[in-house]
């Protein structure tokens, strides 16, 4: 049987959701968070009506909604929603609602919200272009258009989208901030701000947050390792050695836009 990039988004979403309530297993996620809201600062107004696509456990989402009158976090994911739900009941958080769907397909009206935003979901889904253009449809004229992805840095060598997709099958294809920037304009938004940084991180803890099978982690480090060592091939994933522990290097964009 055919599984569709839907299906395995919600499966391998499905089986890490109970990290995103772990502090210790979660910190990956959460690191940068306070960096992702200074960079939103200036957009954020008490009258804002906010969506976060492809939410996930509405991290962002969370973080804002004392400050902006209302947030929708929408997802595909059920058992990412539903963490996130009570995430936020636990916080108090009373402004918040928490809905399923499809980024490819909003169901809501055009020009319905005063921000939009979306955090780690173009390198994920199947078809970025569309959801951007869904971000920007439902934004109202002026509206704020965040995005906070991983992105593959221009010039890099190697594959690291096969690496990433070793270790989570429902990861579809690193943009270039280049490429993220042509698709907002052509969606009809136009880039004000960006913010690109690295992020050298544990292999160790990345593998065993998605649960990748054991053997298929272990290739993956023996890849790494033989990169590091000068014995194979590029991988794109950029490996070091920190502390004698085997690390790796993502690197982040924050991009802001107006809709037009």
């Amino acid at each position: 049987m055919t599984v569709t990039h839907d299906e395995k988004v919600v499966r391998e979403f499905s089986k890490q959701a109970a990290g995103f309530a772990d502090p210790a297993r979660n910190a990956a996620f959460t690191l940068h968070l306070d960096r992702l809201v200074q960079f939103m600062d200036p957009e954020i107004d008490r009258e804002d009506i906010v969506l976060e696509v492809a939410a996930g456990t509405a991290l962002v989402s969370r973080a804002i909604a004392q400050r902006v009158r209302h947030v929708t976090a929408l997802d595909l994911t059920p058992a990412m929603l539903a963490q996130g739900k009570r995430e936020a009941d636990h916080s108090g958080l009373m402004n918040m609602t928490f809905a399923h769907g499809d980024a490819t397909a909003l169901p809501y009206l055009d020009r319905s919200f005063t921000l939009v935003a979306t955090r780690f979901s173009l390198h994920q889904v199947a078809a970025p272009e569309a959801v951007v253009n869904e971000m920007v449809r439902v934004g109202r004229p002026g509206a704020a258009l965040i995005i906070a992805d991983l992105i593959r840095p221009d010039g890099l060598e190697g594959d690291p989208d096969r690496i990433e997709r070793l270790r989570d099958p429902s990861h579809g294809t690193a943009l270039t901030e280049s490429r993220i920037a042509e698709i907002v304009t052509a969606a009809g938004a136009e880039v004000k701000r960006a913010e690109r940084f690295e992020y050298v991180r544990p292999l160790a803890p990345w593998l065993e947050f998605s649960q990748t099978p054991g053997d298929v982690a272990e290739r993956i480090r023996r890849e790494l390792e033989a990169e590091l060592a000068g014995t194979g091939p590029v991988t794109g994933m950029r490996p070091s050695e920190v502390g004698g522990d085997l690390h790796f290097t993502h690197t982040y964009l924050f991009q802001q836009a107006i809709v037009g």
